[in-house]
């Protein structure tokens, strides 16, 4: 069975994996602590107040010990290995959610275009507290897919708790989530390419989006690239993205445990835009694999960015499935990734070129970094191996007024200035009225020229 490579790939021998606990712990400690497990699990089973699942307990076990190393590291019970495999192909049947665990919480990392949960207004660092009446504290990120998902046409309630807000009740109808990764159009003499995820798709569809926009516009004068709330997935996804608009150079490398645990990933010649000028959209919802593609067209000065600093998952994920997957399978942390000059950007982020804020309620988000959902907020995240923390709480470089009409895209307004500019930032045109412009100057590379110290 397959490996599924998260935002990152790695080949590590399982017959191997007790002689690496053993070596961190001396050996009869670690048979003692195992032995200790049995017993726990035999005085359960025998004294507890009604019979008890012994599986559920194993698996359980299993769960807490993943979670314990880092929020992105879990065990998937058979159920949610084949799950994973699902969404990774690009269809199933549910509400269109991203979810993760943090602290005994269920989070939102992005909701799925089009899905009953953006159409519902979800929204990125909303925190699942209760699913059709039933507390959902302490559930892991499994348990919450499998109550979420369902047959086509049956709905599930879910509450929702948002910073400063009163809990809040939406009944989602489950749909058949047929994830189009890519969609694109023109927006006057520019292509707009939306990517909403990561999967086996992305690389053709983006090729395809990008021909039928030329094809329609031969004259198109540059593209912007939206990668907001693009919470992540696969690495060979992230690559073909970045590929699509680079001539060479290396697009990411991902370093492991070891000194010599380190791959790299090179462009191939042709960029099938033919070097038009590029923007690309992030903000604290871009993760993972939107960040691996925003880093390598950043460091390769092939792209402006504008928006908001992206969310700062900087670690890769390898799926390793257990007994060909019949035990389910781990998803394990097993390398950083690292943007061609460098850097990694775990619990940092990337800084965009112009900071802009899309609404002012946006705005204020930032302004209060206690507000702001991002890799930083997790108590056991990975540090940055840099010794770098990301930016605190700051008001945005432009921000839309209270009286700026909120259903106007701002960000994008201001990637397609940045492209009738020719993406040079000092060309750019003045921000419209209605929009609050601080005097903070744009900050390039300030994460950069620290690691590069």
């Amino acid at each position: 069975m397959r490996k599924l490579h998260l935002a990152g790939a790695a080949v590590l021998a399982l017959g191997l994996s007790g002689m690496a606990v053993a070596s961190q712990t001396p050996r009869n400690e670690t048979f003692r602590m195992l032995q200790l497990f049995g017993d726990v699990l035999g005085v359960v089973e025998q004294a507890y107040v009604v019979p008890v699942d012994n599986q559920k307990l194993i698996e359980a076990a299993l769960a807490g010990m993943m979670t314990a190393l880092d929020p992105h590291s879990n065990y998937l019970a058979p159920d949610g290995f084949a799950d994973l495999q699902e969404r990774t192909s690009g269809e199933y049947s549910g509400v269109g959610l991203t979810i993760t665990a943090e602290g005994g919480l269920v989070k939102v990392i992005s909701p799925m275009d089009d899905s009953p949960s953006s159409r519902a207004g979800v929204q990125a660092g909303d925190v699942i507290s209760a699913i059709d009446g039933q507390n959902a504290s302490g559930l892991t990120v499994s348990d919450v897919s499998e109550k979420l998902r369902g047959a086509m046409g049956t709905s599930v309630t879910v509450t929702f708790l948002r910073d400063g807000e009163e809990p809040r009740d939406v009944v989602l109808t489950r749909e058949v989530i047929k994830v189009q990764s890519v969609t694109g159009r023109a927006e006057g003499e520019f292509g707009y390419l939306r990517i909403s995820t990561f999967n086996e798709n992305t690389g053709r569809e983006l090729n395809e989006a990008i021909a039928r926009i030329r094809a329609d516009n031969p004259a198109v004068k540059g593209f912007v690239l939206d990668l907001r709330n693009n919470g992540g997935g696969l690495l060979t996804a992230a690559i073909d993205v970045s590929d699509a608009f680079l001539e060479r150079g290396e697009i990411v490398s991902q370093r492991g445990r070891k000194p010599d645990q380190i791959e790299r990933y090179a462009a191939r010649p042709g960029d099938l835009t033919g070097g038009l000028p590029l923007v690309v959209l992030i903000n604290y919802g871009s993760a993972s694999a939107s960040e691996i593609v925003a880093g390598a067209l950043k460091d390769q000065e092939r792209a402006t960015l504008v928006g908001l600093t992206s969310f700062g998952k900087g670690s890769v994920q390898t799926v390793i499935p257990l007994g060909g997957g019949r035990d389910g399978a781990l998803s394990i942390t097993t390398a950083r990734y690292y943007t061609p000059s460098g850097s990694s950007i775990q619990k940092i982020g990337i800084e965009p070129d112009l900071e802009v804020a899309r609404t002012e309620a946006e705005a204020r988000i930032v302004s209060r970094s206690s507000f702001i959902y991002s890799e930083a907020a997790y108590a056991t995240a990975l540090d940055a191996s840099i010794g770098a923390e990301r930016k605190g709480a700051h008001t945005p470089r432009e921000a839309p007024g209270p009286d700026y009409d909120e259903d106007a895209d701002y960000q994008l307004q201001r990637a397609l200035d940045v492209l009738r500019a020719g993406g040079d930032l000092t060309r750019l045109a003045a921000a419209p009225e209605g929009v609050v412009v601080t005097d903070t100057a744009i900050e390039v590379a300030a994460v950069e020229s620290t690691e590069e110290e």
